[in-house]
């Protein structure tokens, strides 16, 4: 009953709603390549998080694990502790690829905010190495005043959230 539920309501988004949001998904995701970060955190609303829970059974972050849970000052700090000129571990600077498809709207408010679930893959290459991560995304959007959207909750289930990594995430999937 649920499926076609959510099925009904994918076909009564209008498609200029649907283009919307994934040419803002897309953008997202080429600030993140082009390491534009301060844009990138500029998409968050004033209240916005950046969720990846540690397990895609956990329903909210409080009293759990989480591999990220940052509002728009944590994710400042973080923006400047990687580009720090003294940050060693970082250089040569790591180069990423993210993919985002399977973009299905949810739900659309009366005011035009939306959650939206889309899959994503992402490639990092760090120095020799090759890593692949891969999800879904789950974005709650505020229609903002330009008409366009901000995000007021970004949540990432990482298929390999559990996986042993050389080395830590350093910026956003």
């Amino acid at each position: 009953m649920e499926n076609a539920k959510q099925e009904k309501a994918a076909r009564d988004i209008p498609y200029e709603t649907q283009q919307a949001v994934e040419q803002f998904l897309y953008r997202q995701s080429e600030l993140l390549d082009a390491k534009r970060w301060q844009d990138y955190i500029d998409l968050f609303t004033d209240d916005g998080i950046y969720w990846m829970p540690a397990n895609a059974d956990h329903e909210h972050w409080e009293g759990v694990p989480s591999i990220f849970i940052e509002d728009k000052n944590t994710m400042a700090v973080r923006m400047k502790r990687v580009l720090h000129p003294e940050a060693w571990s970082q250089v040569p600077i790591w180069e990423t690829n993210h993919i985002v498809g399977n973009v299905v709207i949810q739900d659309i408010s009366p005011e035009g905010d939306v959650v939206v679930r889309s899959r994503f893959q992402m490639i990092e290459l760090r120095r020799e190495d090759v890593r692949h991560f891969a999800g879904r995304y789950l974005h709650v959007l505020k229609k903002d005043q330009n008409d366009g959207y901000l995000i007021q909750k970004q949540r990432v289930d990482m298929f390999n959230a559990q996986a042993t990594y050389e080395f830590v995430l350093q910026v956003w999937v």
